[in-house]
Order: C-alpha cells, then structure tokens, then sequence
C-alpha cells in the first residue's frame, strides 16, 4: 500500500538489518518527570514500537498513524505528546535493539506497541519498569507483566469465548477452517480458541492449522486441505497478506465461502491498497474490537475528526484504532495521578482503571484491563463487523457488535 502521508524519518531497516527508525517529536524526556515542586509537567515522551517493515508491516504500520491522531486527542486535553518511532523490521534482534535505544538513548517515559515479535522486546522493558500499552497480538506477556497493559485486556487465547462461534452461525457456516502463525503465541492460540468457539456453537471444524510460517504467501497445500475438508467457513488469525492469499486461493478452487473472518485488513489497509486487493476481498468480513467509522456513532466521528486534525487523509485501520485508543488511555491514566510521568506513578494510576471504554469506542461496553483471567476477545468478548461490499464497508446486522460469554472448562493448548 502507498502512505499518503509520511509519518517517519529516516529510512527503515529491512528484516535482516540492524538500523533503527526515530519518528516524529523529540527523543529528549525533558520535562516528561513531575518537577522538584510536585507539579506535574504535561509533556512526556512517548517511544512507539511497532512493525513498520517487514512481513507483520501489511497489518501493524498504521499503528504510528493512530498515535499521531491520538497526539491531537491528548493535547485537546492538556496534554503534549512526543513521540519517538522505532521499526522492529518484523525482526527480533533489531525489536529488541530498538527497545534498548527508546530507553537508554531516547528515554521515553512510555512505550506505545503493536507488534507481532514484541515478546523480544518486552523482557527488557519489564526489567526497566518501562510502562507499556498497547495491543496484546503476539504473546502472553500482556498477561504476567505487570508494567503491560492491552488496551483491549489482557488476551486470554486459551480459553474460549461464544462469539466466533455465534458470528459463523450467524452467517450461515457449517464446517470452519482455522489458521494460525506458529511463532506468534496470541495468532497459534487465537486459531485454535475460534475453532474451539465454532464448535461450542455445533459447527463442524474440519481443518486446524495453528503453526503456518509467519507471513508466508505459500498457501497451496493448505487451500488444498481446506477443499478436500468441505469448508465453508474460515477463520485465519493472520496478517491480511496471508489471509488474502487463502481467500484467494479457495475461490480459485472452485470454495463457496459462506463466511472468511478477517480481524485485520479494515480500513484503509484495503481501500489503498488497490485494486486488486479490493478484488480479492469482496464479500469478506472484517472483525473489529471497536466500533467501525461506519456507525456514525460520537465516538467514531470524534476519532475520524482527530485523524482529520492530524492530517492523516486515509480510513482508519484495526492498527491505527489500537494506536489512537493507546494515547487515550495514557491520557486517562495522567489525569488520574494528576499528570504525574514517573514510571511507578503511570504503571499505578494503569493499574487502578477497571471501566476503560476506548474513549466511547467500545459502545456501551468495557474492558477491566487489569482482569488478566477471563478476557478472551475485549470489551465483553464483544466484536463489530463489517462485510467489504465494492469500495464500501458494510454493518453486518446482528454484529455490531456480537458478543459471548466466557465458556466454562473450554481450554486450548498454550502455544508458549
């Protein structure tokens, strides 16, 4: 996809490389500590940690745009962002070089993360007291680390929630296919939990693959399996460039899909990406953790002003929501403890927030960030859906959202 807008300096390493990325803002923490006469200063700075190269790119990169709208939101309510942009590469070693830089160079007070391979890094923040937020798509970490906070909640992908399950019988399916990547424990778990979800609900799971190579566009043998299976469902948990290619590739099988369930690829990752991407998505559903800009709701019309203010001209994406939402809930967690940016203040002003709402984007529904037992799938184990119909993103009705209740003694393997 082509960015309209630019949101780094520099140019990013590739996946094999070991060069870091410095965004917009200061990477100087002046001011971004409470002063000598106990006044809080409303500047702090901020380190974004994120896939912006590298195969996780086609579903992380917009997080940085997010953050940028979150930017807007923050000084709407006093308070000054900088912010500092490090590119993993979709690389362990250069995420983990560029956490140590975010601290020991740049000094950030925060780290913001959406990553695929965060797991690398977030030994060393924790280690550092770092407090981290962010969205918990790779790794249990969000779970045990007490300086981590999802925005969603913690993910608990080993067990099972009704309403993957409830959506594909909603929408007609009968046999669901699921697909995982094998290095990311939260994309292997989530696989597995749908598939666990689908079943509950008395659907047929005919194929389960929760150990795909990350980012890979090699997906014969598995479209093969999948036909021999009978599906009609599918549910990958991968980024939208593997996920694509397994819509694809179905369809090119002669497949009739009743239902693909995509949870990345909204937005402006599709509209821009061309089209023949827009080609390859029709008639597929998107799932959000949010509310979508098609609703009109408040909520949705003040994110899509923010993006506006902050020049940012393409739809919004399930990264670029998770990287706005990330700022909202820093902001709540400073006017909690009175704008006070020290660690220990931010990571406990966090960890007193119970009602988080998304800043209205959950609807009527909240997400206990702190429960790091029964959250499966967000606020509520609910989700808002979308169906890619021409150029447009249309409401599924009955969907908007679609939640479950946790499942009793429903467990998946841990992939960790």
């Amino acid at each position: 996809m082509i960015r309209k807008r630019r949101t780094m300096l520099g140019v990013f390493a590739t996946a094999s490389a070991m060069l870091l990325a410095a965004g917009c803002g200061s990477s100087k923490s002046d001011g971004g500590s409470a002063t000598a006469s106990g006044k809080a200063n409303k500047t702090i700075t901020v380190g974004v940690l994120t896939d912006v190269t590298g195969p996780a790119s086609s579903g992380n990169k917009t997080f940085v745009d997010g953050v940028e709208a979150g930017v807007v939101y923050a000084a709407r309510n006093g308070y000054t962002i900088k912010t500092v942009v490090a590119d993993t590469a979709t690389n362990p070693t250069t995420a983990l070089t560029a956490a140590q830089k975010l601290v020991t160079q740049d000094h950030v007070s925060v780290v913001f993360g959406q990553s695929a391979i965060f797991f690398t890094a977030s030994n060393y923040l924790t280690a550092h007291n770092v407090p981290v937020i962010g969205m918990s798509e790779d790794g249990p970490e969000w779970i045990t680390a007490k300086n981590m906070f999802s925005v969603a909640g913690p993910l608990q992908q080993t067990k099972v929630a009704e309403t993957t399950g409830k959506l594909f019988k909603l929408l007609g399916v009968t046999n669901v296919a699921a697909l995982g990547y094998g290095i990311s424990p939260v994309s292997a778990e989530s696989a597995a939990s749908g598939a666990a979800s689908a079943e509950v609900a008395g659907l047929k799971v005919s194929y389960l693959n929760a150990k795909f190579p990350f980012g890979s566009t090699d997906v014969g043998p598995e479209v093969l399996a999948m036909k021999a299976a009978g599906i009609d469902g599918l549910y990958p948990t991968v980024d939208p460039n593997t996920a694509f290619a397994l819509v694809t590739g179905l369809r090119n099988q002669g497949v009739d899909l009743k239902a693909a369930l995509l949870p990345t690829g909204y937005g402006g990752d599709l509209l821009q990406a061309g089209q023949g991407a827009l080609n390859q998505a029709q008639g597929v559903y998107f799932t959000l953790g949010y509310e979508p800009i098609e609703m009109q709701t408040a909520a949705t019309k003040q994110l899509q002003a923010d993006f506006k203010s902050a020049g940012i001209t393409e739809a919004p994406t399930y990264a670029a929501y998770n990287g706005y939402v990330s700022t909202g809930l820093l902001v709540r967690a400073l006017k909690a403890n009175g704008g006070n940016t020290a660690a220990a203040s931010i990571i406990g002003s966090l960890s007193n927030i119970h009602d988080w709402d998304a800043m209205g984007l959950f609807g009527s529904h909240k997400a206990d960030i702190n429960d790091r037992v029964n959250i499966v799938g967000g606020a509520d184990n609910c989700i808002w859906v979308t169906k890619l119909e021409g150029n447009e993103f249309t409401l599924v009705k009955g969907a908007t959202p679609i939640c479950g209740a946790l499942v009793p003694g429903k467990t998946v393997a841990a992939a960790s």
